[in-house]
């Protein structure tokens, strides 16, 4: 499989997104419920240059979500990972860890002196490939989420630029 092409989204890759969001959706990941068909993908807080898109050969395969923690001015020096989904079919495949360089490299540009994220416990290939990308565990909200009939702990990750 060729390397992936990252850009950032445009309005005209919201259906696309939309898609990919329903298709990828699983409480693995997910603490929302199924997003619906008609729902819009982008909206106040993340518009489309807050998306940074995955592509191979012309197919849309994954983005991942940038935007900040906090709406509070004395945090604008942080940018959070608000999101990462990678298609099936391409996972495994560098996908996922190109999208998460993207995203560092976004912040940095941004002027950010941290990135951060929230991670569900039991997502261990997301939590192994955020490990692997320098990113540490800061703190965990044990039993945070009650999903699927269990409970969940959200384990907070961040790094410094």
């Amino acid at each position: 499989m060729p390397e992936p092409y990252i850009r950032h989204a445009t309005p005209e890759d919201e259906g696309t997104l939309i898609r990919l969001d329903r298709d990828c959706w699983s409480h693995q990941h997910a603490v929302t419920p199924r997003p619906d068909e008609d729902a819009p993908f982008f909206g106040k807080r993340s518009g489309p240059l807050d998306h940074l898109i995955a592509e191979i050969d012309g197919r849309l395969v994954g983005y991942v979500r940038l935007g900040f923690p906090t709406e509070l001015v004395s945090n604008t020096h942080v940018r959070q990972i608000r999101g990462l989904v990678v298609a099936e079919e391409a996972r495994g495949k560098g996908v996922g860890r190109a999208l998460v360089r993207a995203a560092v490299d976004e912040a940095r540009v941004r002027g950010a002196r941290r990135i951060s994220l929230r991670v569900l416990g039991h997502n261990t290939t997301a939590r192994t490939l955020y490990e692997s990308e320098g990113f540490a565990v800061e703190g965990v909200q044990p039993e945070e989420f009650y999903l699927d009939g269990e409970y969940v702990d959200d384990v907070l990750m961040g790094r410094r630029l």
